[in-house]
């Protein structure tokens, strides 16, 4: 039984992998120690809306065999509509993906300095981590070989060393459980939480992965059969993302310290009171967490270009791995020599956010079109849910734009 699902699992693992980068864990961190388990009710309505979305892009995938990028730019006819669609898709996923590469990378670091400590190189006036390096190095040579089973395999590891790492360090802090259900199951709004809120959904809800899932399911399954399969590592998946999620929150809630900026002050202020191998399976855990999504975000990117721009070929193609590699070496080189692309940011951020409901919303178009998908159309059930995640994507949207010009 179990047996089987390890070799079923897959593209559903990599979109876990990909929320759960370090932006992800660090927000969880904080919305630990700052709000205790009053935020776990935001992680599962994240996860619910997540899995929502990434069945509809991943039926959409096996249907169609087509990504999401490819069927927006067949579907949407008027000319003037599909390259503004096309121009923000490309700005806020391509972009945007290789401004977060830095932060990916650097979370990574984070990791691994908890345990090892800093190895910085001066070179003159400029001084380079050379732990950035290493895992520039690790990326680029899974996405190099360009096997999809290989790279799912390796991705799938890492996830599960994930997961495992951080379930280990929440069980360990021994927390009250009942508080934990009263955290999932009774909304709260702490004062000075709603950005935390925002947060904690505008990293589970992401808007590159519902195109990465679409491209990965293709390159997987085949046949209208497959659906079954593709809904249930779709659902496994995001809920142990999820679980990943929440168990940062656990820790972090449990540590009575509040000068905790990010989740390697968590492993820090963890080793006295939990012993040093608590430290060690949550550097572990980041570590994961940074290399996972430095290494799906250049893919994801690399996807939407291929299908915004038309392009043939797979994986081993060169225009998709230029696109790649361009945003690999902009995260080394941004982590590397510490540099904080905060304009490029602001600016992926703002497209993010417009991005999220304007997909959401496009995706809900295409998943009613019977010229698309014949009767795996969306049913009425999965329009409601569909149109009420919608309608928190705009609000999501809107905020995050807002706070971006410290409008709110």
């Amino acid at each position: 039984m179990i047996k089987k699902w390890f070799q079923n699992i897959g593209p559903g693992t990599l979109i876990a992998a990909a929320f759960i980068g370090p932006g992800t864990v660090t927000l969880c961190t904080l919305a630990g120690v700052n709000f205790g388990f009053n935020l776990l009710w935001a992680m599962l309505l994240s996860i619910i809306a997540t899995i929502v979305l990434q069945e509809m892009a991943a039926r959409l995938g096996i249907i169609s065999q087509k990504g999401l990028s490819e069927v927006i730019r067949e579907e949407i006819k008027n000319p003037l509509l599909k390259q503004l669609l096309t121009f923000l898709i490309l700005a806020a996923v391509v972009v945007g993906n290789a401004s977060y590469e830095a932060g990916n990378i650097s979370g990574g670091i984070l990791g691994l300095e908890t345990v090892l400590g800093e190895t910085i190189i001066n070179l003159g006036s400029i001084s380079v981590n050379v732990l950035s390096i290493i895992i520039g190095v690790i990326a680029f040579t899974l996405l190099y070989i360009g096997n999809y089973k290989f790279l799912e395999k390796t991705l799938v590891s890492l996830v599960l060393i994930m997961s495992v790492s951080f379930l280990i360090t929440a069980i360990v802090t021994k927390p009250n459980v009942l508080e934990i259900l009263k955290g999932m199951f009774i909304p709260k709004f702490p004062d000075k939480s709603i950005l935390t809120i925002i947060g904690l959904i505008g990293t589970t809800v992401v808007p590159y992965n519902l195109f990465l899932h679409a491209s990965l399911v293709k390159e997987r399954w085949h046949k209208k059969e497959d659906l079954k399969l593709a809904k249930k590592d779709t659902i496994i998946s995001i809920v142990l993302g999820g679980l990943v999620s929440m168990s940062i929150i656990i820790s972090a809630a449990s540590i009575q310290v509040t000068n905790i900026n990010n989740v390697a002050d968590l492993a820090k202020g963890l080793a006295p009171l939990y012993g040093e191998f608590a430290k060690y399976f949550l550097a572990l855990g980041l570590f994961a967490a940074g290399i996972t999504s430095a290494i799906t975000a250049p893919l994801a990117a690399a996807y939407v270009a291929k299908g915004c721009l038309g392009w043939k070929g797979g994986l081993k193609s060169k225009k998709f791995r230029l696109v790649w590699i361009a945003i690999l070496l902009i995260g080394v080189l941004f982590s590397s020599i510490g540099i904080k692309p905060i304009e490029i940011i602001k600016f992926a951020q703002v497209a993010n956010g417009m991005l999220l409901p304007v997909i959401a919303g496009t995706l809900l178009w295409i998943m009613n079109k019977k010229a698309v998908l014949g009767s795996f159309v969306n049913s009425k059930f999965q329009n409601i849910f569909g149109f009420v995640i919608l309608g928190i994507t705009i609000f999501l949207g809107l905020k995050g734009i807002l706070k971006v010009f410290n409008v709110f």
